[in-house]
């Protein structure tokens, strides 16, 4: 690459990291967490971590992003000084290096792009994440289990928080259903596009003759309101079964019937949990969860009965095929709703989910 191309390159990595540092207010955000952190230093502050816990997760989002905005526009900076350098004093290694920080530049660049793409109402929330398999037995949970770890191996990548609230193993190999909170930066905003049904297709094996099948798993994301939900739930309407937790093994494993599952009646809703201590915890912990997804569901309702005043479509997310990922007869990952693909499955399924997360933002 010449070295004309690169500083061309660079000099247009300055004006988004520049845009960038405008559209996301960072000099009101540096203002903002020195607010915060008076907040944060006064005495009593740290008495009552939980009522505190917004102010910290604010505190911390804005670090990440006031930093990440200096860091990117330090880096572009020095390699345009060292471009120009480079043509007093030409260093094959020194042009290797800032030719290969292109991607990561890049990356990074549409990655805080996309958190302008952040404006939906809870995006900044925690979330409830859950994979449920579909028909099909030890194939499908399988393919549950797949995709589980692909989303761990995102959340890692991330920076998030995971707590498992409930599992379900499949009898031979897999998941049935698992269920998790995620906290962090953003994480609902991130994540509530992958709702919806996706689509395995490759060769099986669990299967002797070696054929082609096809297996489809689910998931749904609720936003986790935390203490802001404020819903009456009559216990009349709720059917409460505890059970005995099935675990991995080992001593984390409860051993008495503390796993909690309720079943909210008027809305055929399900939750259940089984990673607490004590049923009494998993059961507050559960009701918690129910909480926000019969507080979901009165938004989904409320805005449905607005597209209709508007004459607009309803959008059904649920049971929508979002996604495909084909094993065989060749390899690709396509999203149904934005045509994004990609024939780098095994990245996709490591992890690397970001180009349909953020094409899906964009399509919004």
């Amino acid at each position: 690459m010449e070295l004309s191309e690169l500083l061309s390159i660079y000099n247009d990595y300055l004006v988004r990291i520049d845009e960038l540092r405008g559209s996301l207010d960072i000099d009101s955000k540096i203002k903002k967490l020195h607010e915060l952190e008076e907040i944060m230093n006064a005495p009593d502050f740290w008495t009552d971590r939980s009522k505190n816990e917004e102010i910290i997760k604010e505190v911390n989002s804005l670090k990440k992003t006031i930093s990440e905005i200096n860091d990117q526009k330090e880096i572009i900076s020095n390699n345009l000084e060292l471009i120009e350098l480079l043509k007093i004093e030409f260093d094959d290694e020194i042009k290797l290096m800032i030719e290969n920080s292109i991607d990561d530049i890049d990356n990074n660049l549409s990655s805080l792009e996309t958190l302008l793409l952040l404006n939906e109402p809870y995006d900044k929330f925690d979330a409830i994440f859950e994979i449920h398999s579909g028909a099909g037995g030890t194939e499908a949970n399988d393919w549950a289990f797949m995709l589980y770890r692909m989303y761990l191996r995102y959340f890692e990548k991330q920076g998030y928080q995971i707590e498992v609230l409930a599992e379900q193993k499949g009898d031979e190999a897999g998941l049935k259903t698992v269920s998790l909170l995620v906290k962090g930066n953003n994480v609902y905003g991130y994540l509530r596009n992958e709702i919806g049904v996706h689509r395995l297709i490759r060769i099986s094996p669990f299967d002797s003759n070696s054929r082609r099948h096809t297996s489809f798993a689910s998931v749904d994301v609720t936003p986790f309101f935390n203490n802001e939900v404020d819903i009456e739930i009559k216990e009349s309407d709720l059917v409460i079964d505890v059970y005995r937790s099935s675990g991995a093994g080992g001593q984390s494993v409860n051993t008495t019937d503390s796993a909690v599952r309720i079943t909210h009646i008027p809305t055929k809703t399900v939750v259940t949990c089984q990673n607490e201590r004590s049923q009494i915890q998993n059961r507050e912990k559960a009701m918690e969860i129910l909480k926000n997804k019969l507080y979901k569901l009165e938004l989904e309702k409320q805005e449905n009965e607005l597209k209709k005043i508007k004459g607009g479509p309803i959008d059904i997310n649920f049971g929508s095929q979002i996604r495909s990922y084909i094993l065989h007869p060749y390899s690709m990952v396509k999203d149904h709703r934005t045509n994004t693909e990609t024939s780098n499955t095994t990245k996709v399924l490591d992890g690397e989910i970001d180009l349909f997360i953020s094409a899906n933002l964009k399509n919004k």
